[in-house]
C-alpha cells in the first residue's frame, strides 16, 4: 500500500513539473481598447504573432505596431 502510495505520489510530481514548462521562444502581452474586451497577443518561436492562440501569419512587431496605431493598449 506505501508503494503504491509513494508511486502514485512520484507520478504526479513529475507530471506537474513537466506539464508546468513553458513553451519555448513564446512572448505574451495583453491588448484592449475601447471597441474590445481584453485579448492575449504573443510572439511565437518563428517571429509571428498569434491572438487568444489563433495564429495571424503577420510579424510580431508589425501587428503589435498596427495595433497600436488604431488606438490599442498593449502591455504586461
Amino acid at each position: 500500500m506505501i508503494k503504491t502510495k509513494t508511486f502514485f505520489y512520484t507520478i504526479s510530481l513529475m507530471l506537474f513539473l513537466f506539464s508546468c514548462k513553458k513553451d519555448e521562444g513564446s512572448t505574451c502581452v495583453f491588448c484592449n481598447s475601447p471597441q474590445t474586451v481584453t485579448f492575449e497577443v504573443c510572439e511565437e518561436s518563428d517571429g509571428t504573432a498569434s491572438v487568444n492562440g489563433e495564429g495571424t501569419g503577420t510579424a510580431y512587431d508589425v501587428y503589435i505596431n498596427g495595433l497600436e496605431a488604431a488606438g490599442t493598449t498593449c502591455g504586461n
